[in-house]
């Protein structure tokens, strides 16, 4: 389908399931006409198992990534990646990390062209650490990481995907605050849309992270590994207050937010949220724009576009974003259409000069 310029999102929620499937299999067919091998396009981080000639050689690295003091986070998405290129050597039959070539290194990077350019580069890194992990150690004869190609393209962040201020009102009303659910979701978003917390950091807030004494919210976000604190604004505080009062079930887990079906725990690690969004869009009939991206991260964008759009300073957004610098908080300078308008050239000025 890709050969002939014909994109189907997998992942789009206007097939049906049985479409879906009939897509998965067109693309594994092609895969393998491709390739000769089948290409796993998802690897689940949680229980992926190892194959046994490279189990070894995997818990080394992971060993060797831990001593390097990578962040959780970031060392499940460096082996995320790694176990695509692992995944591919056990379907070409390759039993050992010796056996592995510069061809069959360029072979593998030829299946990888359907990703996103920065995840392209990404995972070309990711490969060529890991093969220079093994001829450092000793266990490869040759450096491979020579043989990875390096991906140089220059591009742009895209324009942050934010919603309409009315939507996010109209999405947030449409939450029945009458059930345990509701009490959870609606706190669960006004953290993002009012604070603008990481869904990752919302999902890992205890409740020793609550200091009702001096009205804030204390946490070391994953991302940066930073400490932040923020403000408890009224209405955040009140819906948490009647989460924990009226919502949360009765359990000992040290986490804020549970899940609301046995057993009562916090949300897995791979949990994005997204189905809460999902719902609550749908029930307020918002209609997402094609090629707009909905999830929860989409409101840290709105929230930081709309703080932009009433003059906010930039160090003041990236302080609340929990943003290392302010370089990444530039980003939203894109989003403010109004502003971007008084920078336009007159045509006539720019011609008369050339004249």
């Amino acid at each position: 389908m890709e050969r002939y310029n014909c994109s189907v999102d997998y992942y789009s929620e206007t097939y049906p399931k049985n479409a879906k499937a009939a897509i998965r299999q067109i693309r594994l067919l092609g895969d393998y006409q491709l390739h000769g091998v089948i290409i796993r396009r998802i690897v689940k981080k949680k229980g992926y198992v190892k194959p046994s000639q490279f189990e070894k050689v995997l818990t080394d690295y992971e060993i060797e990534c831990e001593n390097n003091q990578y962040s959780k986070r970031g060392m499940r998405t460096r082996l995320q990646r790694l176990f695509f290129f692992i995944d591919y050597l056990n379907m070409r039959k390759i039993m050992d990390v010796n056996d592995i070539t510069p061809t069959v290194i360029s072979d593998y990077v030829k299946t990888i062209f359907h990703h996103h350019e920065k995840s392209m580069s990404s995972i070309l890194t990711t490969l060529r650490v890991f093969l220079r992990f093994l001829y450092t150690k000793g266990l490869t004869t040759t450096d491979l990481s020579l043989s990875v190609p390096k991906y140089t393209r220059y591009w742009y962040p895209s324009v942050p995907s934010t919603w309409n201020p009315d939507d996010v009102k109209r999405m947030l009303d449409t939450i029945d605050r009458g059930n345990p659910t509701g009490k959870r979701d609606y706190a669960t978003l006004l953290l993002v849309t009012k604070l603008g917390i990481r869904v990752g950091d919302i999902k890992g807030l205890k409740l020793s992270n609550l200091d009702w004494h001096g009205n804030k919210i204390h946490f070391t976000q994953q991302k940066t590994g930073i400490d932040v604190s923020f403000p408890v604004l009224d209405d955040v505080g009140w819906a948490i207050i009647d989460y924990l009062k009226n919502g949360r079930p009765i359990s000992n887990s040290p986490y804020l937010f549970l899940r609301t079906c046995a057993p009562y725990d916090a949300f897995g690690k791979d949990a994005n949220l997204y189905n809460i969004i999902t719902k609550y869009t749908r029930k307020a009939g918002i209609s997402i724009p094609a090629g707009n991206r909905h999830g929860l991260h989409s409101l840290r964008h709105t929230l930081a576009s709309t703080m932009l759009a009433k003059g906010t300073p930039l160090p003041v957004i990236s302080e609340l974003l929990g943003h290392v610098n302010s370089k990444s908080t530039s980003v939203y300078l894109r989003t403010n259409m109004e502003e971007l308008k008084q920078c336009a050239v007159d045509p006539d000025e720019v011609f008369h000069y050339e004249k």
